[in-house]
C-alpha cells in the first residue's frame, strides 16, 4: 500500500523518431536515408576528428548524390562553452538539419545545438556507448553536470560495421549505462511511492527490458558480443524516455553519482562506466540484486571496480554523498536515505567496487 496518493499526470508530450533504420555498410546510403526522412536541402554535421576520417569519404559522397549541401563541424568538447562555439557557426550554414556522427559528446552537442536553433535532427551514433542514440536528452558538462532535456532525434542512422569497430571498451560502457535502468526504473517506483510522482508503466518496462534482455544474453558476449541486440536496447532506452516525457526510466541516483564523479575529478572513466559502477552501489542500497549487475559487466569487460577507473576513494565517496544535490527535486533512494563518506565507504566496499 502506498503512503502517497498518485497525483494527477500532468500534460507531457511523447516525441519519438520518425525513422530509424540498422543496417550493416550501409553508411553509403545515408543521403537516401535523409531524402525519405524529410528532404534538406542542407545540413550541418558534427563530428569529432577520428569520426570524420572514418565516415567523411561515404557520407559526403552520399550526400553530394543526393544533392544535400552540407558543412562539417568539429565537436572538441562536452562542455557548455565547446557547445555554444559549434553553435555560432552552426548558426551561419542556416542548415535544415543538424546531424550528430559519433559517440556521446557529438550526438549530445549536436542535439542541443537542434533544440537551440528549433532545428530537426539527425543521430548517427559510431559507437553503442551510451542511450543518448535516441532519446531527447544531453549530459553537458557545466556547474552542476547532469542530462537536460534537448529534442529527440528525427532519424537514427546505424551502420552495425563501424559500431563493431569501435573500441571494446566504448560497447562495455554502454552495457553500463544498460544496467543504470535496473536502478532507474525502482528510484521511478521509489518517487511514485513516497511522493506522489507519476509513474509511466510502459517506459518503465521497456526500460527494464532493455536491460534484462542484455544481462540474459551477457554470457554470450565474452569472446562475440551482440552490437546489434545491444545497440536496439540502447535505442529502445531513448525511446521509454521519449515515452516517458522524461529521463526518469533510464536515469536515477546511478547518474548522478556519475554526474557528481565528473563534477569532482573530470575525465574520470568513460559515462556508461560510471553508471554500471554507480548501478551496482544503488542496486545495493535499493535491496536489489547487485551480484547480478556485476556479473554481467564482467561478461561484456566492463569495469566493477573503481581503481578499473582510477576513481579513488575519496573522490567516490565525495560523489556518493553529493549526488542527491545535483538533482534534489528527482526522488531517488538516495534522497530517502541519507548518504556520507563513512556510509559510501562501507557500501563500496560490501559490493567489491573499493
Amino acid at each position: 500500500m502506498t503512503k502517497f496518493q498518485v497525483k494527477t499526470m500532468a500534460s507531457h508530450i511523447m516525441e519519438l523518431p520518425r525513422k530509424i533504420l540498422i543496417g550493416e555498410n550501409n553508411i553509403s546510403n545515408i543521403g537516401d536515408f535523409l531524402v525519405d526522412l524529410s528532404d534538406p536541402k542542407k545540413v550541418s554535421l558534427v563530428s569529432g576528428d577520428k569520426v570524420r576520417k572514418i565516415t567523411d569519404k561515404k557520407i559526403s559522397a552520399s550526400l553530394s548524390d543526393s544533392k544535400i549541401k552540407y558543412v562539417w563541424h568539429k565537436s572538441t568538447s562536452n562542455d557548455v562553452e565547446a557547445a555554444k562555439k559549434t553553435l555560432v557557426e552552426i548558426k551561419k550554414d542556416k542548415s535544415d538539419l543538424i546531424i550528430g556522427i559519433g559517440g556521446g559528446r557529438s550526438v549530445d552537442i549536436a542535439k542541443m545545438i537542434a533544440f537551440t536553433l528549433k532545428k530537426s535532427f539527425v543521430s548517427i551514433p559510431t559507437s553503442a556507448s551510451h542511450d543518448g542514440i535516441a532519446s531527447p536528452f544531453v549530459s553537458i558538462r557545466g556547474d552542476k553536470p547532469y542530462s537536460i532535456i534537448a529534442t529527440a532525434p528525427l532519424g537514427v542512422f546505424v551502420d552495425i560495421a563501424i559500431l563493431k569497430k569501435a573500441p571494446r571498451r566504448l560497447l562495455a560502457s554502454g552495457c553500463g549505462d544498460l544496467m543504470a535502468k535496473v536502478t532507474a526504473v525502482r528510484d521511478w517506483e521509489l518517487a511514485r511511492d513516497n511522493t506522489g510522482e507519476y509513474f509511466g508503466t510502459y517506459a518503465a518496462n521497456l526500460a527494464s527490458m532493455s536491460a534484462k534482455i542484455v544481462i540474459d544474453n551477457s554470457k554470450d558476449f565474452r569472446k562475440n558480443p551482440d552490437v546489434r541486440m545491444i545497440v536496439e536496447a540502447l535505442i529502445s532506452s531513448g525511446v521509454a524516455a521519449c515515452i516517458a516525457g522524461s529521463s526518469r526510466p533510464c536515469s536515477g541516483a546511478e547518474h548522478l553519482f556519475s554526474h557528481a564523479v565528473d563534477h569532482l575529478k573530470p575525465g574520470v572513466g568513460l559515462h556508461g562506466e560510471k553508471c554500471g559502477i554507480g548501478a551496482i552501489l544503488i542496486a545495493k542500497l535499493q535491496g536489489q540484486d547487485w551480484k547480478k549487475i556485476i556479473k554481467m559487466l564482467k561478461n561484456v569487460g566492463a569495469p566493477t571496480k573503481a581503481k578499473e577507473i582510477g576513481l579513488d576513494h575519496e573522490i567516490l565517496a565525495r560523489a556518493l554523498t553529493i549526488a542527491q544535490s545535483l538533482r534534489p527535486e528527482r526522488y531517488t533512494i538516495l534522497s530517502k536515505i541519507k548518504m556520507n563518506e563513512v556510509k559510501a565507504i562501507e557500501l563500496a566496499k560490501s559490493t567489491g567496487v573499493l
